[in-house]
């Protein structure tokens, strides 16, 4: 883990199940508790278990957080929904504030504090023959601020205006010829997926600012409007 993850002065967990990988972060009177892997369709089985785990880990209880963030997406459909549930549930149990961050800015806001790139391009595979694309660049409060809006769009459909800067996310590793028009833009293989231990500037800030949430107010943020699947009978 990076020594760049390090949180302020709030204790919270947050948690991200968005993409192929899952992660949480657990921060408790001044010590990081953190857990990455790729466990493509584990995700359900496992996130009980390691919210646990870091709980004990750092001998804390959900009542002693003060805040619980979670990655609301763009991602899969099912990782999304996993995400926005576990955090609602335990908020719920506990009375306790949400941040949703999305997993785009995770991997800009990584991808700042691990190379001091300030403008950075995210893309993350959609399926379907398409990317979830933002692009995201630094403010004066050190974190990555969202540049125009997260789209879905087809890799080819992609039109950038004088872009200059980093490149990250499974969207250029799937669609690696999607910038062979950008000779200003690098691409970092290093950085590929969210990992929830990069929400900590976001939850930060947003807990310090009171830009927290309600769990019935908790949103997911899947981009793509439209799903694939057919709707029953009556619910068109």
């Amino acid at each position: 883990m990076s020594n760049q993850m390090n949180a302020k002065t709030i204790n919270f967990l947050a948690l991200d199940a968005s993409t192929e990988a899952l992660s949480l972060v657990l921060n408790y009177n001044g010590q990081t508790f953190h857990h990455f892997e790729e466990c493509p369709q584990q995700h359900s089985q496992k996130i009980l278990p390691l919210v646990d785990e870091l709980l004990s880990k750092a001998n804390c209880r959900l009542n002693d957080l003060d805040v619980i963030g979670f990655g609301q997406g763009p991602g899969s459909f099912t990782g999304v929904r996993i995400s926005v549930a576990i955090a609602q549930g335990l908020a719920y149990a506990c009375k306790l504030p949400l941040v949703g961050v999305s997993t785009l800015q995770m991997m800009a806001q990584q991808t700042h504090q691990q190379t001091g790139d300030k403008s950075v391009y995210c893309a993350i595979d959609a399926r379907m023959g398409e990317i979830y694309f933002a692009h995201y660049m630094l403010n004066d409060e050190s974190l990555m601020v969202l540049q125009g809006e997260e789209q879905v769009l087809k890799p080819g459909a992609l039109i950038l205006d004088n872009p200059e800067g980093t490149a990250v996310g499974t969207g250029w590793k799937t669609y690696p010829n999607a910038l062979d028009n950008y000779t200003n833009i690098t691409i970092n293989n290093a950085i590929t997926l969210p990992d929830a231990g990069f929400m900590v500037a976001h939850i930060d800030y947003a807990f310090a600012n009171q830009h927290t949430v309600s769990p019935a107010q908790a949103q997911p943020k899947y981009v793509r409007d439209t799903v694939t699947w057919k709707k029953l009978p009556g619910r068109e």
